[in-house]
């Protein structure tokens, strides 16, 4: 062979081990975890996912619950928040935000007394009773947070510390004795 011909073939032959050996660099540097590499530049994921909006209108209990919604930020467990607003274009709708994602909710009325906000499309519910709210996934029949408290709450529970030292809240107006127990029969009959 050629000299010349030699020395092409071994410039060829190291550029093709110098590129593969590139490669293998470029590759190493990426994240091995595949979460990692999933992940989104921070710009991308501040903004937030709005669930579709529901348009039918309200009866009138639905409208007489709204008023009795806690509206603003609520603290939830585990340091997390979710915010509650009244829609913007469709009144006695809330718009909830949980995350990255907002939920618009109607109210439902209820027996009980609680506060019940459903995004039936979505599958989620916010209850809110006197002493805390909390956010339910329907579809799984599971909790996405609890133990979330308004400032109104947090003020009311405050409120009803007093009564609630040492006990439930309950306090009987005398001691109740048990009845006596019911005599033996046994008198006349015998074991067997």
């Amino acid at each position: 062979m050629n000299t010349r011909l030699k020395s092409t073939v071994i410039a060829f032959a190291l550029a093709a081990v110098s590129a593969s050996s590139w490669s293998a660099a470029v590759e190493s540097a990426k994240p091995r975890n595949r979460l990692a590499a999933k992940l989104k530049p921070a710009a991308a994921a501040a903004a937030p996912e709005i669930a579709t909006e529901d348009h039918s209108p309200l009866s009138e209990e639905q409208l007489a619950v709204a008023p009795h919604v806690h509206a603003g930020e609520a603290n939830c467990e585990f340091k997390s928040k979710v915010s509650v607003t009244p829609h913007p274009e469709q009144p006695g709708r809330f718009r909830l935000q949980f995350g990255r994602t907002i939920y618009n909710m109607a109210p439902e009325p209820t027996t009980t007394g609680a506060v019940r906000l459903e995004d039936k499309q979505a599958g989620v519910v916010w209850l809110q009773i006197p002493a805390k709210s909390m956010l339910m996934n329907t579809r799984i029949g599971q909790r996405l947070v609890d133990g979330c408290q308004h400032a109104e709450q947090v003020a009311m529970a405050q409120v009803n510390e007093p009564l609630t030292e040492g006990g439930i809240g309950i306090t009987p107006s005398e001691p109740q004795t048990p009845p006596p127990a019911p005599a033996a029969k046994a008198a006349g009959k015998k074991r067997k």
